[in-house]
């Protein structure tokens, strides 16, 4: 019997979006195994610890083939360790594209095996992102649609 294939969703998710969320339902109906992989960059400034990050995404996903993880360093060290060569890249418009494909060269490029699979969100999450979110939830304006409810609770106390 073959090995199950492991889809990996890697990102910052700084914080989880209804965009996010659409992309890990497409993914865990097309893969065994979808893990969701929430980067632990020391360079880049987040507004949520990872340890936040790992908590709010443990309420707000719920779905029986998604597991939650994290990881520091290059993807594909991670993909490495856990027995995948899959990512999964969401692509909301064309602006996404060129960035998207440079990484999945590059990854590629580190790890012949490494196939990024790009899925497409439904067009209700074109436009939403996590840093608009921020910026939204930041200057007190109403962002309870875009998130999952344990991310609004979470957002509501960061930003009062």
């Amino acid at each position: 019997m073959k090995n199950e294939i492991i889809a990996v969703y890697p990102g910052s998710f700084d914080p989880l979006t209804k965009g996010h969320l659409d992309i890990i339902e497409k993914a865990s109906k097309i893969f065994p195994v979808v893990v969701v992989a929430v980067a632990n960059n020391y360079s880049k400034q987040n507004t949520f610890s990872v340890t936040e990050r790992l908590g709010m995404m443990k309420e707000s996903i719920k779905i029986k083939n998604v597991k939650i993880d994290s990881f520091s360093g290059l993807l594909v060290d991670y993909l490495d360790n856990i027995g995948s060569f899959v990512v999964i890249r969401g692509l909301r418009a064309l602006s996404d594209f060129e960035y998207e494909f440079q990484m999945a060269l590059m990854n590629r490029t580190l790890n012949n095996k490494i196939e990024t699979i790009f899925l497409m969100p439904d067009h209700k999450y074109t436009f939403l992102s996590s840093s608009m979110v921020r910026e939204i939830a930041s200057l007190g304006g109403n962002f309870k649609n875009f998130v999952p409810p344990a991310v609004y609770k979470t957002m509501k106390k960061k930003f009062k």
